[in-house]
């Protein structure tokens, strides 16, 4: 088989593991994974007769706990508030990178009023006059459901 049969880019959010090869790529025994996953810490997809799928970010996310609890000596409470504390920055760095793009929009369009309006999500719209018609609202950055 060549390699032009291969998924070029795999999505790190795909449910591809069982649990026994989860464990086993994690370094870990299955129990293990099933206390984590009873606690909050690493949380896999659910197959619909209930069997968890983890995904290759959750195995990262596995070994990044083995790592914080092993090397590092941070308690599994601990663990938690740095998980919660990492997917908190990673939100953030999403929502600059979205600010960003929207001022880099706004900062190339042409000169005259802008209107920034949001919607009940949270959502940010820029909204202004066409050249011949109604206020037109188009969708900058997206709100909290979606």
């Amino acid at each position: 088989m060549s390699a032009s049969y291969l998924p070029q880019i795999i999505d790190g959010d795909a449910p591809l593991f069982v649990i026994s090869v989860a464990a086993q790529l994690a370094g870990m025994h299955p129990q293990t994974l099933r206390t984590y996953d009873r606690m909050g810490l690493v949380s896999p997809q659910r197959t619909v007769g209930r069997g968890r799928r983890y995904s290759p970010r959750d195995i990262a996310k596995l070994r990044l706990v083995q790592h914080l609890s092993q090397e590092e000596g941070v308690n599994l409470e601990g663990i938690r508030r740095i998980l919660h504390l990492e997917s908190e920055l990673d939100d953030l760095r999403q929502q600059v990178h979205e600010l960003t793009q929207l001022l880099s929009a706004a900062r190339s369009a042409p000169p005259g009023p802008r209107v920034f309006t949001a919607d009940p999500l949270g959502g940010v719209h820029i909204a202004g006059p066409r050249p011949r018609g109604p206020w037109s609202a188009t969708k900058a950055l997206p709100g909290r459901g979606g």
